[in-house]
């Protein structure tokens, strides 16, 4: 997605707002990489679920603001389960990557 689309979800108390969007981006890549290596992956899983909380708020205004997104439906068909899912990606991240083991914890 061009940056400049990402700016009109993003919301305005974030500071230096482009960069963010430039080093976020950077950062999915980087996390990506970290996820295929054993050492990395529970560092990635670690910031990929900041990162989902992170841009909650994004998703958020997305959806409250009602912004125009190409390819995107701005219908809350969408938002809804878009905003109650991201918790569950937040627990996906860390599970995946070995943080969290709940709620398939065993047993002692």
């Amino acid at each position: 997605m061009v940056p400049d689309k990402l700016l009109a979800i993003t919301p305005s108390w974030v500071p230096f707002a482009p960069q963010v969007i430039f080093i976020t981006g950077l950062c999915e890549l980087a996390g990506a990489l970290a996820l295929v290596t054993k050492p990395l992956r529970w560092w990635a899983g670690v910031a990929f679920a900041a990162y989902a909380i992170c841009v909650w708020p994004a998703n958020f205004k997305h959806a409250i603001e009602g912004v125009e997104l190409p390819h995107i439906t701005n219908s809350w068909l969408y938002h809804g389960p878009r905003l109650a899912f991201q918790p569950v990606i937040v627990w996906w991240a860390l599970y995946c990557a070995g943080v969290i083991d709940w709620p398939w914890r065993a047993r002692r």
